[in-house]
């Protein structure tokens, strides 16, 4: 038997990596003779950079940089080198036939790691607060490296700032009336901001951000009414935020030179805008994560070679069948046939043979997180996986 085994992480509990280990060390106890492929899933968010560096063998440094609130973190950045960057990706990562792109090393920024909500405490978590300076600051250690390109993966973000915060760190200067400089700007800033200067704008190469998000920057389906309140924005203040992102995507819009039309573009809202705020500056170009990851991994025929399919992730619902990881994953193996199983924390859907929630229905929240590993581990020993339907 031989089972592919791909979870992407258990929020706040599990990475992809530990998830895809507890399942493995669960089958080899009561499978000992069946052959596992263990495949770490990444939406862009928590685990990205190291995911896809660690694939191609690249190298991973962690400088310290500047956290979602000002404080010091320590980062992921992933360098890889031209001749191990996956050749299934090409077709993403389109850039004109330059030999300083073509041969340079491939950056990878995972913001997550430097802007990302689990950096925040629960009583931390306010986009008004909050800043992607620090991702910004990878992106500036990647060009200064030398690096052809990078690929920025934008999930997990604690940030509502279009990204103002990263061109801060790549050289952009935010003024007020009087012409103060305004330093980082925050959201809780903006009111002041009169002014952008990009005269002193670092050069970087080109940048492509995975994003599976299809939200716009501004309006009801935009960055601030739909993923504000999950990092802590109040609802009473949704209608300022989004007032005062209307006016700065305006005003950055001018300052380069670019029509506001930008903000419609499909995934201009991802992680808060900094889609958005790179395609304005810098003509950061969109690419669908779940496919180049997939293409990354070779999943398409480490799924067409396996017998059975184990993912999950720590919630499983029909907007995971919409895009994300695990949920392409289950469509991709449907239609060819292939048994999977899914194991989330919790449910969206009706469980069913294939769909297995973790954690029993009166444990709290606050108790299951720490025993996921544990319910992973009971739920996976319970669901009889040598029992396969015929094909």
């Amino acid at each position: 038997m031989r089972v592919l085994i791909a979870f992407d992480k258990f929020k706040d509990a599990l990475s992809a990596a530990e998830a895809c280990a507890v399942a493995a060390t669960t089958l080899r106890t009561q499978y000992s003779d069946w052959h596992l492929d263990l495949c770490p899933l990444t939406d862009g968010g928590e685990g990205f950079g190291e995911t896809l560096t660690t694939a191609a063998h690249g190298e991973i440094r962690t400088p310290l940089v500047t956290g979602p609130r000002g404080q010091p973190v320590k980062a992921r950045l992933g360098f890889i080198t031209a001749n191990n960057i996956p050749t299934a990706i090409d077709r993403h990562l389109a850039v004109e036939n330059k030999p300083n792109v073509i041969n340079a090393p491939l950056a990878i920024v995972d913001l997550s790691s430097a802007s990302g909500l689990a950096l925040l405490s629960p009583h931390e978590r306010d986009p008004w607060q909050t800043s992607t300076n620090g991702t910004g600051e990878l992106v500036r250690l990647a060009a200064e490296a030398g690096a052809g390109m990078i690929l920025l993966g934008v999930g997990g973000s604690a940030t509502n700032d279009l990204g103002l915060g990263a061109l801060a760190a790549l050289g952009f200067k935010f003024y007020d009336g009087a012409g103060a400089d305004l330093g980082v700007p925050t959201p809780a800033r903006w009111s002041q901001i009169q002014r952008i200067d990009r005269s002193g704008a670092k050069k970087i190469p080109p940048i492509f951000i995975a994003c599976d998000v299809t939200n716009p920057l501004l309006g009801p389906r935009g960055a601030t009414t739909t993923f504000g309140p999950q990092k802590g924005l109040r609802a009473v203040d949704i209608a300022g935020l989004e007032a005062q992102a209307t006016r700065l995507a305006a005003l950055l819009c001018t300052t380069c030179e670019q029509p506001l039309t930008l903000a419609h573009t499909p995934g201009a809202g991802a992680a808060g805008g900094i889609a958005f705020g790179l395609m304005v500056a810098y003509g950061a170009k969109l690419v669908p994560g779940y496919d180049l990851v997939s293409d990354w991994l070779n999943l398409p025929s480490r799924i067409h070679a396996a017998d059975l399919i184990l993912t999950g992730e720590g919630r499983f619902d029909l907007t995971s069948l919409d895009g994300k990881g695990p949920g392409s994953l289950v469509n991709a193996a449907r239609r060819l046939g292939k048994p999977v199983h899914v194991f989330a924390g919790s449910l969206g859907l009706p469980p069913d043979g294939e769909l297995h929630a973790i954690t029993p229905t009166d444990l709290p929240l606050a108790v299951a997180l720490p025993r996921t590993a544990e319910l992973l581990a009971n739920a996976i020993a319970r669901a009889r996986l040598d029992q396969l339907p015929p094909r």
